[in-house]
């Protein structure tokens, strides 16, 4: 499965899913975007990309579309 990798910028809220069906943030800031075949995008933040969200694509692009995530290449 290829994967292909892109900087980007979180700009506005970007929700994901963490324990017992709450949702937090992806902070404002540079992440990484990785994307595969599958239906999941993983979004990588953090200092030394500590951090990570694994996003259904559909989430992904509805973020890309308002504007709060932002591919940079």
């Amino acid at each position: 499965m290829a994967r292909t990798t892109h900087t980007a910028r979180i700009t506005g809220p970007v929700p994901y899913l963490v324990s017992e069906g709450r949702h937090r943030n992806i902070p404002l800031g540079p992440c990484l975007v990785e994307q595969g075949d599958g239906p999941l995008v993983d979004i990588i933040w953090g200092a030394s990309g500590q951090n990570c969200a694994a996003l259904p694509v559909e989430d992904m692009e509805s973020a890309e579309g308002n504007g709060h995530l932002v591919l940079l290449d």
